[in-house]
């Protein structure tokens, strides 16, 4: 299977940068490049492409406006943030918009290349801890979820599924969770498949972000 890939950033040495190192990888195409959001999320729906990469700082549409906007047009595609710090505001924001992790701007070809395999296979590319820190660096800035919209959501859950998501949110592995829970480590994937189905989410990393914004996980 190759991945499909659009660029976006506004500086066009970049663009051609990121086009070559993809171009030379036998599961990789370039298919489109955007200068800003705008031309970003035009080309997302018309492409379809498997990833996205997002620059954050563009003209007009940001990226992480573009990043909503694509996850939320076509949920197959999947958007990775180019931020210049990994612990800044932008990568936060790209997270709660839709976004399956983020890249520093200067990360190296085979970290470049390794982050958009798993990407693509489903994964995220920020660890939950990490996405902690970024959470309870911004809490602030977290909007809460209704009530409305809470209870309902977590009204599809079972207890024990409960249980997991809070374990996830708290930044533990498969591993960990299964210790702490007394489960079997197949069965803590299994239950982590079922509470991303049921509550909408598109990976591990949404699904942090999701126990912070319904209460579920306070900053330590």
């Amino acid at each position: 299977m190759t991945i499909r890939v659009l660029i976006a950033d506004d500086e066009a040495l970049l663009r051609m940068a990121f086009s070559t190192v993809l171009e030379a990888q036998p599961d990789m195409a370039p298919v489109g490049e955007a200068e800003d959001g705008a031309q970003a999320v035009r080309l997302a729906r018309e492409l379809l492409p498997d990833i996205v990469l997002m620059d954050v700082r563009m003209p007009g549409t940001d990226g992480i406006e573009a990043t909503r906007q694509v996850v939320r047009a076509s949920p197959q595609t999947r958007v990775l943030i180019l931020t210049t710090f990994d612990l800044d505001e932008y990568a936060f924001a790209g997270l709660g918009a839709g976004a399956s992790g983020f890249l520093l701007k200067n990360t190296r070809p085979e970290e470049l290349l390794a982050a958009i395999r798993t990407v693509a296979a489903g994964d995220a590319v920020v660890s939950p801890r990490v996405t902690r820190r970024l959470l309870e660096k911004f809490r602030p800035h977290i909007p809460d979820r209704t009530r409305t919209d809470r209870d309902e959501r977590l009204g599809r859950l079972s207890a024990r599924e409960r249980e997991v998501l809070v374990q996830v949110g708290s930044g533990l592995s498969n591993t960990e969770i299964a210790a702490a829970l007394h489960l079997a480590e197949a069965t803590v994937k299994s239950h982590l498949g079922r509470i991303l189905h049921k509550l909408e989410l598109r990976d591990r990393i949404q699904a942090v972000v999701f126990a912070y914004e319904s209460r579920l996980i306070h900053p330590s």
